[in-house]
Formats: structure tokens, C-alpha cells, sequence
């Protein structure tokens, strides 16, 4: 088969591109599937806790992560601004995992402890009443709406069945940790929990 052949033959040319395609990626992700350093937690680092999890779906659902990456990259202008790098065992109980790629707000891997519960609340309800040249939009909604608690357990044991290790203990008990509390307070838990089992240097 000559390469006038692969040329004008479109349908031909998709198929071949879609194999090298398939066989260099497999090359590239099975090998980091592979390695421990990927696939097994960094010390420190474990499963969301129920109030946790609830405030990362929060997350999700207001679209943060569209404008806030959560992956320091190993440069220098960014070790210097946001800490330590982000490494892949921070990520394994992650589905999906909130990496991201662009960035109108800073980046939060490192975010947890550097700001206060209550610096965090106001900066979600009106993010200028802080940081006036900010772009970001409030979410005060959050403060009115309370989180469902009948639907945390559920979240847990699908998790657990794509290997993030919560016990049924901690399944039993998700509903009452999570019971009463808003979105703002279970955002806020997360928001907190971020890089904090990783040095920032």
C-alpha cells in the first residue's frame, strides 16, 4: 500500500490515523497506570470526608473549576506563587479529577488553611467585597440552600466501587454529618481540605 493510495482514500486515512492515534496513547497511559507513584495515594492524602465530598459537588455544579485549575504546574513562577507542585497521588480518589486548564481565578490545589471559613464566605457570597478588581460572580444563593443528606451515602458507595476505600462506617454515619449544613458551609469544608496533607514549601 503506497502512500497515493492512503492519501486518497479518506475513510482508509481516518482508520489508520485513529490506530496510531490508540497506540500512542496506550503507550503513554498504561505505563503511568502502572507505576505506584500514580496509582497510590501521597501520604496524607485521604478520601473526602461526607461534608467533603457534598461541598465538591457544589463545586462542580457552579462551575468553578471552568475558571480555577487545581494543578500546579513544576515551574518556578508557579511553586513560588501557589507551593509544592502537584503530584498524581493527590488526585487518586478524584472522579473526575478537577485539574483543569485555564485560568481567570488562581489556582487551588493549595488553597486549604490559607484563608479563614469566614474570609471564604464572603468572598463567595461577593468576591469584590475582598478583592475589588475580581471578575468572579457571587454565589449567595449558597447560604439559603441546604444540602440533601439522603443522597451522600449513595455518592460514597459509588465511590467506594471505583476503589476510594470509605468503610461502611463512614457510609452509615454520611447522612448525619452532612445533615442541616448549606451548600456555603460544605463548599467552604472543601475548599479548606485542598493540598493541606501537601507542603507547601
Amino acid at each position: 500500500m503506497n502512500h497515493e493510495t492512503i492519501e486518497k482514500n479518506v475513510g482508509l486515512l481516518g482508520v489508520l490515523v485513529a490506530i496510531v492515534i490508540s497506540i500512542g496513547g496506550l503507550a503513554e497511559i498504561i505505563p503511568l497506570m502502572m507505576q505506584p507513584v500514580a496509582s497510590e495515594p501521597t501520604p496524607g492524602v485521604e478520601p473526602y470526608t461526607a461534608t467533603q465530598l457534598e461541598g465538591r459537588d457544589i463545586y462542580i455544579r457552579e462551575g468553578c473549576y471552568v475558571c480555577h485549575s487545581q494543578m500546579i504546574r513544576p515551574f518556578r513562577a508557579e511553586t513560588e506563587r501557589y507551593g509544592q507542585y502537584s503530584l498524581a497521588g493527590e488526585t487518586v480518589y478524584d472522579h473526575p479529577f478537577q485539574f483543569g486548564s485555564k485560568r481567570t481565578g488562581p489556582d487551588l490545589a493549595r488553597v486549604g488553611g490559607r484563608y479563614t471559613d469566614e474570609w471564604h464566605r464572603v468572598h463567595l457570597i461577593n468576591p469584590r467585597d475582598l478583592v475589588p478588581e475580581s471578575n468572579m460572580p457571587g454565589f449567595p444563593w449558597l447560604e439559603e440552600r441546604v444540602v440533601d443528606e439522603t443522597a451522600t451515602p449513595v455518592k460514597m458507595e459509588r465511590l467506594r466501587m471505583v476503589g476510594v476505600p470509605y468503610t461502611d462506617a463512614q457510609i452509615a454515619a454520611a447522612s448525619a454529618e452532612v445533615q442541616g449544613k448549606t451548600e456555603m458551609e460544605v463548599l467552604i469544608a472543601y475548599l479548606q481540605g485542598l493540598g493541606i496533607a501537601v507542603s507547601r514549601k
